[in-house]
């Protein structure tokens, strides 16, 4: 159960918004394929480490890949958006009876707790 994992440099954890990108083999020639989405859980110890990708397809179907860590296919993990520090879980299995706007409203909360407790803890100038 970790909340953070690391992959070439990259680190990346459950509610951040990620677009891994494979090398297919299609016969004699090789292309690239990419996934973007949430990760909702990340499990395994060392080499064995494996995270969960979900995103929301055609016909509003949800779509779940497995990818593992250290696989000689994943070209490279670019994190779109950083899961807010509001995310207390480490398996978010819950957003997968929810839409993707109720999942958005969701981290639109937890940035806003987040922002006025930035504030609260700004000291006010006085004159």
């Amino acid at each position: 159960m970790t909340l953070n994992t690391l992959h070439k440099d990259i680190s990346f954890g459950p509610g951040d918004k990620v677009k891994v990108i494979q090398n297919i083999k299609d016969g004699e020639k090789v292309r690239s394929q990419v996934f973007e989405g949430l990760v909702i859980g990340i499990k395994g110890r060392n080499e064995n480490k494996s995270f969960t990708v979900r995103r929301i397809g055609a016909g509003q179907v949800g779509i779940e890949r497995i990818f593992p860590l250290i696989s000689p296919t994943i070209e490279k993990i670019e994190v779109i958006k950083k899961g807010t520090k509001g995310v207390r879980r480490a398996k978010l299995y819950y957003t997968r009876d929810k839409s993707r706007r109720e999942v958005d409203l969701i981290y639109q909360r937890a940035s806003r707790k987040e922002s006025a407790s930035q504030e609260a803890i700004k000291p006010s100038k006085k004159r």
